[in-house]
């Protein structure tokens, strides 16, 4: 078991059953999956870039990314329907906790200027998302060999639908959030 959901078993599901004086333990808001999203834009021509990115994601996810295609045209970006415009991948279960507890623990301390998440990201649904400019600040991207660095955005989704819920279990999970402003 990872220890980010050892911690949540053990620790946060107390505190959240106490604190929301839910009756049952299902009832609790609980992270349902993750989901991490690079957009390729003109990577996608280059097929040498393309496979590298590939492979950059798979590795920090731990599962090979799908090719996310293009909706409709747009001749302002020289798009066109069914061309692959991002990637995408989905982490439930063990790699979803192995992820986060990466990202929180590894990844978020290493950026620079880092004053904590802003609260403003939640949706109204209760899930968070949070954009990265470099990949490259995961510490399983070797360097001499990754590609040219591309942001990925990331969108924890909960199983609460209410936006307090939520930000009280990711923070009991260890995400830092900014401080609150008073005035």
């Amino acid at each position: 078991m990872s220890r980010l959901k050892e911690k949540y078993n053990k620790e946060v599901l107390p505190v959240l059953i106490k604190e929301l004086s839910l009756k049952n333990s299902m009832a609790a808001p609980r992270i349902k999956k993750i989901v991490v999203n690079a957009g390729i834009g003109v990577v996608a021509r280059n097929k040498e870039l393309m496979e590298a990115v590939i492979k950059d994601l798979a590795t920090i996810t731990g599962q090979k990314p799908s090719i996310r295609p293009a909706k409709a045209s747009e001749a302002g970006f020289n798009v066109r329907e069914g061309m692959p415009v991002g990637l995408m991948v989905t982490l439930r279960g063990e790699r979803m906790y192995n992820f986060l507890d990466r990202l929180v623990s590894i990844v978020l301390p290493r950026l620079r200027d880092f004053r904590g998440l802003p609260l403003k990201s939640f949706d109204k649904s209760g899930n968070y998302s949070l954009g990265l400019y470099e990949h490259t600040v995961f510490p399983e991207v070797d360097m001499g060999k990754a590609g040219k660095p591309h942001g990925v955005e990331i969108t924890i989704v909960t199983s609460s639908n209410e936006v307090d819920k939520s930000k009280r279990l990711l923070e009991l999970l260890g995400l830092p959030f900014q401080k609150e402003q008073k005035g």
